[in-house]
């Protein structure tokens, strides 16, 4: 699927990342122990959930064996909701361990992954228990649609017609879950333990800015469409918004610093095309024949991500009309301006 390609995608820009902040958990000496804890939060149910296990495990392994340390067990807690599969995880594993067995050799360490569902703005692990904490485009999405956003009319989403109020809103939002967030991994992480979170943001101030708000416009157009059409009633679509906050750098920043129990080691971002097979970063249109298919694929990738949130709002029969409508709406933007996903990747050093 689209989607796994564009985790896979985020995966690899975090990586370096990662390397860096398991070498800094070394000179900690929290390898010293028997078990190495992991907690995956918002982990989803691919098989790219695996790929980031194995790769931390590499990094851990491959420091071990440089500083001249016995690699410890591994102790891996994959968190989502409760309603995520994780059944399909499950039936991964046995192929997992048996390719971890395959490729460490002797150098194969013991790990023992089990599943921790429930939010992650509440405690999901024992006090000072977690070694390293990595979150993949899951911190972006807020605990619930912020309060007071009768004023946002036909918009789903932050939109360049809406009411200052919103924006205060979901700012706010982001600034009360954030912290939360921080303040109970802060609880569950040992000193001198890592975070590694990588999400989508904003790369200017302007919360109604394309990068910030474009996507979400489309599919309410897209909607509005469908209430012309007498597929969808206007009631729906003003008691509807997206739980879902994309930060600028300076909102991270201050959230972290006035929270207090973690230090920013270090923050990057990079961006993702809308399309996440689209690999074109030179250019910024794509005039007819390619802006139809990478439309069609942004259309599948945001589908994959908002149709729970979609059906448990609207009747699921409106979906696939839905984003045929909005595949259209998408490949016409892109003809005239490739927007993209902005994405931050931080790491965080438990003070």
């Amino acid at each position: 699927m689209l989607i796994f390609s564009f985790q896979e995608t985020v995966i690899r820009k975090a990586l370096p990342i990662l390397e860096h902040i398991i070498k800094g958990i070394s000179n900690h000496d929290l390898f010293s122990g028997l078990c190495f804890k992991i907690a995956d939060l918002g982990c989803s149910s691919s098989k790219n959930t695996l790929l980031v296990v194995s790769n931390i495990m590499d990094i851990v392994i491959e420091v071990c064996k440089e500083n001249r340390y016995k690699p410890p067990q591994f102790e891996v807690c994959l968190n989502d909701l409760f309603g995520n599969d994780f059944n399909t995880l499950f039936k991964l594993l046995p192929d997992f361990y048996a390719k971890l067995k395959n490729d460490k050799g002797k150098h194969f360490s013991p790990c023992f992954v089990s599943a921790v569902p429930g939010s992650f703005y509440c405690r999901l692990f024992p006090d000072q228990s977690l070694h390293l904490v990595h979150s993949s485009f899951s911190v972006h999405w807020l605990s619930q649609v912020p309060d007071g956003l009768e004023s946002n009319a036909l918009n789903i989403y932050m939109a360049k017609t809406s009411p200052p109020n919103v924006f205060e809103a979901y700012g706010e939002q982001f600034k009360t879950d954030f912290t939360k967030f921080l303040q109970i991994r802060a609880e569950e992480i040992v000193c001198g333990g890592r975070m590694v979170l990588t999400f989508v943001g904003r790369s200017v101030v302007d919360p109604s800015s394309d990068e910030s708000c474009r996507l979400w416009e489309l599919l309410a157009q897209s909607l509005l469409d469908m209430v012309k059409e007498g597929l969808v009633r206007e009631l729906d679509i003003k008691s509807f918004n997206v739980p879902i906050y994309y930060p600028c750098e300076d909102e991270v920043r201050n959230v972290i610093q006035n929270e207090g129990s973690f230090s920013l080691e270090r923050l990057t971002t990079f961006h993702v095309n809308w399309d996440p097979q689209d690999m074109d970063y030179k250019y910024l249109n794509d005039f007819d024949g390619p802006s139809q298919i990478h439309g069609e694929n942004t259309a599948k990738a945001v589908r994959a991500f908002t149709e729970p949130l979609l059906t448990s709002h609207f009747d699921k029969s409106i979906i696939d009309e839905l984003f045929k409508k909005y595949k259209k709406h998408v490949a016409k933007h892109l003809c005239n301006t490739k927007t993209r996903f902005f994405n931050f990747v931080i790491s965080l050093a438990k003070k």
